[in-house]
């Protein structure tokens, strides 16, 4: 009975809140995960002209795309119309972190921890890093009957641990001696692996008036993008839409801007990302290193792995020509494109095709003849529907 009675009440909460969801969703324009999404992310806008405002933002940015790959845009315009900051909300989030233990049979113990997302992914990348240094020399190890490995000690021909299961060792390790002491070499190979946090913040968050937006990561490297004339940025409100927009972790999930300003303050090589001042569509991407800008563009432009429905992010990307090499195709931005090994694999090894249509967009054609569009995903941009300021006003023309 109370399963029905949530799905009454959450059914109540669309029909009074969300009629042009509840329109679309008839209309079968979006499925019911689509729903689910826009309904979860707009539960925090409490005004009725900001909601009608999210619905219509949210439908258009679902209609034609998977829940998974729309939930990204939809809480980042949310997050937009949202009455209080991201930031503000951290903070009081931050009140209730903790770390817990739960019984789970079979003499198992589940360790949980709330902590700010940086932070978590970070912890995640470092283990995910050492766990797979110790299966690279374990797998050499067991190539060598002598059980020697180039890996100083590392090494463990007999070790078949999955990563899951060396990740949770390594962290065990860590938590209990203060570093991996029962897995690491004589020279620290393991202690030396540093975090991986990548990040985008927008230019107005980080409030310099000659800054562009910015991709950073916690290793000390940093993306930095500019699309909107670089007019002065300055704390609050600018034509009605909040300047202060919170940064987001490769993959799309938002973190508040004083994590992200602090992120961005430690990196010590920058980048320009160039977007369209409306549409945020990558336009260029600047690098002191000349010979990494494709590379950096497309990981720009291809926020997510490029085969319909995949939303993978750039570091498990293959930079596939989309006409082989072999057969004449050339390295540019027009032939490439950012897939996840499965379907890089797919795309050679199955009837499978793909068609670049121009500006980032690739056409999909499924063994059955059947056709799917992908665009590539807009990043995170500072935009305004009306450039000009209010009547009256002493703030000047938007520079675009």
């Amino acid at each position: 009975d109370r399963v029905v009675q949530g799905r009454m009440a959450r059914a109540a909460d669309l029909m009074t809140k969300f009629p042009e969801v509840m329109r679309a969703f008839t209309q079968a324009r979006i499925n019911a995960a689509h729903v689910r999404v826009i309904q979860d992310a707009g539960a925090r806008l409490d005004n009725d002209t900001v909601r009608a405002e999210f619905e219509s933002l949210a439908v258009e940015a679902c209609a034609g795309e998977t829940p998974h790959r729309a939930k990204r845009i939809v809480d980042r315009v949310a997050e937009r119309l949202a009455p209080r900051s991201l930031t503000d909300r951290h903070r009081d989030a931050q009140a209730d972190r903790r770390v817990w233990r739960e019984d789970l049979g079979d003499g198992q113990k589940a360790l949980g921890v709330i902590h700010p997302a940086a932070i978590i992914d970070g912890i995640y990348d470092r283990l995910t890093q050492q766990a797979r240094a110790v299966a690279v020399a374990n797998a050499q190890a067991a190539k060598d009957e002598a059980g020697s490995s180039e890996v100083d000690g590392l090494g463990d021909a007999n070790d078949h641990r999955t990563m899951d299961q060396l990740r949770a060792d390594l962290c065990a390790d860590t938590l209990l001696t203060g570093v991996a002491s029962g897995h690491d070499t004589a020279a620290g190979l393991l202690g030396a692996i540093h975090a991986r946090v990548e990040i985008t913040v927008p230019v107005l968050t980080l409030l310099t008036a000659d800054a562009t937006e910015v991709t950073g990561t916690a290793d000390g490297s940093a993306d930095a993008a500019d699309g909107s004339g670089s007019p002065a940025a300055t704390a609050g409100t600018m034509f009605g839409v909040r300047t202060e927009q919170p940064g987001e972790l490769a993959g799309g999930q938002p973190i508040d801007t004083d994590t992200a300003r602090t992120l961005a303050g430690g990196a010590t090589a920058w980048e320009r990302v160039l977007t369209h001042p409306v549409t945020g569509a990558i336009l260029a991407v600047d690098r002191y290193r000349p010979n990494a800008d494709l590379r950096r563009l497309l990981h720009a432009r291809d926020s997510r792995c490029r085969f319909p429905t995949c939303g993978l992010p750039p570091r498990t990307q293959d930079l596939d020509h989309t006409i082989d090499a072999a057969y004449g195709g050339a390295t540019e931005e027009g032939n490439l494109g950012g897939l996840c090994r499965r379907h890089h694999v797919l795309k050679h090894q199955t009837a499978w095709k793909v068609t670049q249509r121009g500006a980032g967009v690739l056409e999909w054609t499924s063994p059955t003849g059947a056709t799917y569009t992908d665009k590539p995903p807009a990043p995170v941009t500072f935009t305004v529907e009306d450039p000009d300021p209010p009547p009256g006003s002493d703030i000047g023309p938007a520079p675009f």
